[in-house]
């Protein structure tokens, strides 16, 4: 939502961030120059124990409540705050016939477990559905064969909302940084994200690897507190938080890298130009997916969870990334997705909706993370 929200500014619009207090923090450092409103997201729950697809199933009633308590509570933040467009990280229940409402995916399909592959399409079925409720959908990827999602948008008829937004990253991405091939820092930079308790389960295993090993290493993310003093540990440097642009130099610095397979992650990586090892948090079906397509491609590599202990470092980090071609491409597909949803429909818009025309062209866009 970052490099969305900076593009908007630049084009005239004025922003407003909706977000939960899990986040708020990291958008008031990101992002001072932005409102934050307060507009808590869904949080699925996960387990130390039982398979993630487990955990989903039995929150889907709580999930339908949310969706629906949702969609009503956006109504007022629209009316008390003037919004005229509204772009929603995969929140099921932000489209709104008033204003123009962007849904941001990276997965059409909602990939299954491998028991029930079989019944995958009707989580597509069911995906579009949603997304037809919205004017644009958009994808943080490339259309063609050179992309990131694979299967998870590609290789099916897509809604014909749908517009390909390109490789985002908080990280300036018009310059890439060196491929790692020279790096001369020798330590390992952990980066931890996603929930509790697996965030917490990965920080441990990660430490103790570390020390075993008696590896220099630094460890980002440990919580989202507003803290970004250093705490060392033997060998390691302990950091809760890191603005951007120390965090960019952090990373780019160094040796080896260690990562969650989130789709954000692998992104803000690829912008750096950076591979990593990708540990898939357990049971989350998305994330063991991205780390296996990411290996077979020779742009990053994977390890499990359960087997992290007896990783070995390599000596040579992996320089198999298109990087460059990607962030190319990317640079233009941003700007121009943001200008197509963005020009004010003088008749018609999409699904029917009539639009004002004493509406300005540059209002107020409110941009909402799960």
């Amino acid at each position: 939502m970052i490099p969305m929200a900076l593009n908007l500014i630049e084009m005239g619009h004025s922003v407003i961030i909706g977000t939960g207090k899990e986040n708020r923090v990291f958008f008031q450092t990101e992002t001072p120059q932005i409102q934050c409103i307060d507009f808590p997201g869904f949080k699925p729950r996960y387990s130390a124990v039982l398979p993630q697809y487990l955990m989903i199933a039995a929150g889907i009633p709580r999930l339908l409540f949310h969706i629906i308590a949702e969609h009503y509570l956006l109504r007022k933040i629209i009316a008390v705050n003037n919004i005229d467009m509204v772009i929603s990280d995969n929140r099921f229940g932000l489209w709104n016939r008033k204003v123009k409402t962007v849904y941001v995916t990276h997965q059409i399909r909602i990939p299954f477990p491998q028991v029930i592959r079989f019944l995958e399409f009707t989580g597509i079925f069911l995906h579009r559905l949603v997304i037809r409720k919205f004017d644009y959908c958009l994808i943080p990827d490339l259309p063609g064969k050179l992309n990131l999602t694979g299967r998870l948008t590609h290789g099916m008829r897509l809604p014909d909302n749908v517009i390909f937004a390109g490789i985002l990253s908080r990280f300036p991405v018009k310059k890439l940084s060196q491929d790692g091939s020279d790096v001369t820092h020798q330590y390992t930079t952990v980066i931890l994200s996603g929930p509790e308790p697996q965030r917490t389960l990965l920080r441990h295993k990660t430490e103790k690897l570390l020390d075993c090993k008696g590896i220099k290493g630094v460890i980002l993310g440990c919580t989202n507190e507003n803290e970004s003093g250093a705490i060392k540990q033997g060998n390691i440097t302990i950091y809760s938080h890191l603005p951007g642009v120390r965090m960019q130099e952090v990373i780019t610095g160094s040796r080896n890298i260690i990562a969650r397979a989130g789709y954000t992650t692998i992104m803000e990586l690829v912008s750096l130009n950076r591979s990593a090892v990708l540990i898939p948090t357990p049971g989350q079906t998305e994330q063991e997916y991205l780390a296996k397509r990411m290996t077979g491609k020779g742009w990053f590599s994977s390890i499990s969870q359960k087997d992290l202990k007896n990783y070995n470092f390599p000596e040579a980090l992996i320089t198999h990334l298109p990087a460059r071609e990607m962030i190319s491409e990317s640079n233009h597909l941003l700007p121009e997705a943001l200008k197509k949803i963005s020009e004010e429909d003088q008749n018609q818009g999409h699904r029917g909706k009539s639009k004002q025309k004493s509406r300005p062209h540059f209002g107020r866009s409110m941009l909402l993370k799960p």
